[in-house]
């Protein structure tokens, strides 16, 4: 019986030789759930986490298909971050996008080729360090009792001028809240920095993720180095005592996800 094709599914990248000798830990993972093990594909200094994949299932229509649906792109991104934190439980890695597939082997040592440099100087940005997320959250809740508008236009026992007066109140308050949680973000953002020896401004939230009773000021990733995480806690618990105005969450540790691309730090906030 002839076999069905099947195409490479890279998710990460190491340093030559650090995934060779303990490879068993990999082998067990289920991976996407094809029912191949995850394997590594070695060229020169780089090793590949990768898996087989039928390619009926994983070609680029077919994966156009499968991600396009929200239950399918949920498993996969689940299955693909579990590889990845697997394999930098065992030496650095490099993360790679979701739905990096190959046509086999042979193309997977090439791109390892190309971007031999890049990939080396992630793994010596990222080795012994991990990556933490930071968001930070203005309420959007209803104003102080003292700045509320009425919900009704101005009645036959209000002037018209009094009501529009009360309308600008509330919004000169809302325009005033947003400033003081995006200042308290910058203070946050400057704190988290200082302990970090790289970070990421990313894309903050819509509503549609974050509910409508808060706004997002602030989306964060900060490299750290191992060993550095009571000093971060220590740190945001001091700032959720000051900056009382602002929600601020803490995630991780993650793998370097944000820093992948060789661990460029952005400039931070302009003055």
């Amino acid at each position: 019986m002839t076999e069905a094709p099947t195409l490479t599914y890279a998710f990460a990248v190491c340093r030559g030789g650090d995934l060779t000798a303990p490879a068993e830990p990999l082998a067990e993972l289920p991976g996407l759930g094809t029912g191949a093990p995850v394997r590594t594909v070695a060229a020169g200094p780089l090793t590949a986490v990768v898996q087989d994949v039928p390619a009926a299932g994983y070609g680029e229509e077919a994966l156009r298909r499968r991600l396009s649906d929200g239950a399918e792109l949920e498993r996969c991104a689940r299955a693909h971050h579990a590889v990845i934190t697997a394999a930098s439980a065992l030496a650095p890695a490099v993360p790679l996008p979701l739905a990096t597939v190959y046509l086999d082997d042979g193309r997977v040592r090439e791109a390892l080729g190309d971007r031999e440099t890049s990939f080396l100087t992630a793994l010596d940005r990222i080795a012994g360090r991990v990556e933490w997320g930071v968001k930070v959250y203005a309420p959007t809740g209803p104003p102080p009792a003292s700045e509320a508008a009425p919900a009704e236009g101005p009645g036959p026992d209000r002037s018209g001028r009094a009501y529009l007066d009360r309308v600008r109140t509330r919004q000169r308050g809302r325009e005033q809240r947003h400033t003081l949680a995006l200042r308290a973000a910058e203070r946050v953002d400057t704190v988290v920095r200082g302990l970090a020896v790289a970070a990421r401004r990313l894309r903050p939230h819509g509503v549609e993720v974050t509910g409508k009773h808060r706004a997002h000021v602030l989306n964060a990733a900060y490299l750290l180095d191992l060993g550095r995480e009571r000093e971060l806690r220590a740190a945001l618990a001091s700032l959720r005592h000051d900056e009382t105005e602002v929600q601020i969450e803490l995630s991780g540790p993650w793998a370097p996800y944000s820093f992948a691309d060789g661990g460029i730090t952005d400039p931070g906030p302009t003055p």
